[in-house]
């Protein structure tokens, strides 16, 4: 069971790895870039119909483990209003059966979700900052493991494309800080088959994407125009 503590271990792990890294930058609280790092959890809202050949198997079900891991974005403002998301991340997941195959081992696998999201951010609230963001999600599935109780059938899922909102907010902090707080949800399927068995499934993981972590905005030019004047210094 995934908790607070373990969110709040990621945050922090993430936000001390940004802040090892921002003396070398120019905090803005108007930079056209917003890099941050966050603790997230991924939470599949997953559901499939699994079929033995051309037969569906009735009563049938599958559910996705949650998991909390430690994610990245990249935000880029073309105006104060306007801006384009990119967030990325790793993760190990696990399917389950659910309904008559109840706690069968459907094996594990690994996905890199980026997202990228257009997002209109509100600047009428001094350092309290909400947005909202509409965009796609592409899930890359890869070291798939085996299915215990399939006689260790090996699991393979087709990568998939689906549809992302989100919201969330950005409280200002000073110096170009802020602390972050994001929801996301994405509506995606993908096919499932065990090699070997004759068994597949269509699966939509659709999941819900929770995260907290800190911000630091910057512009870019001022971080190139720092490092020339520092070289130049220097001769």
């Amino acid at each position: 069971m995934l908790g607070r503590k373990s969110l709040a271990a990621a945050a922090l792990a993430a936000g001390m790895a940004l802040a090892a890294v921002s003396p070398a930058l120019a905090g803005t609280r108007d930079g056209n870039f917003m890099v941050r790092v966050q603790g997230t959890v991924i939470d599949p809202d997953a559901s499939a119909k699994v079929y033995a050949g051309n037969n569906r198997l009735e009563g049938t079900n599958a559910d996705v483990s949650t998991e909390v891991v430690p994610t990245m974005t990249l935000t880029y403002f073309f105006n104060k209003n306007l801006a384009v998301e990119l967030l990325c991340c790793f993760a190990k997941l696990e399917a389950e059966g659910k309904g008559a195959i109840d706690g069968v081992d459907l094996g594990d696998f690994w996905i890199f979700p980026p997202a990228l999201t257009l997002q209109y951010h509100f600047d009428n609230f001094n350092g309290f900052k909400p947005y909202v963001g509409a965009g796609i999600q592409y899930i890359h599935f890869f070291d798939e493991g085996r299915a215990s109780d399939l006689g260790g059938a090996k699991l393979k899922l087709d990568d998939a494309v689906g549809f992302t909102l989100q919201a969330g907010v950005d409280v200002e902090l000073g110096d170009g800080w802020y602390l972050n707080a994001d929801v996301k949800k994405t509506w995606i399927d993908t096919d499932a088959s065990w090699k070997g068995t004759g068994i597949t499934a269509k699966v939509d993981v659709d999941p819900w994407i929770y995260s907290v972590g800190i911000g630091y905005r910057f512009n870019l030019e001022d971080i190139f125009g720092r490092r020339s004047a520092e070289y130049a210094a220097l001769k």
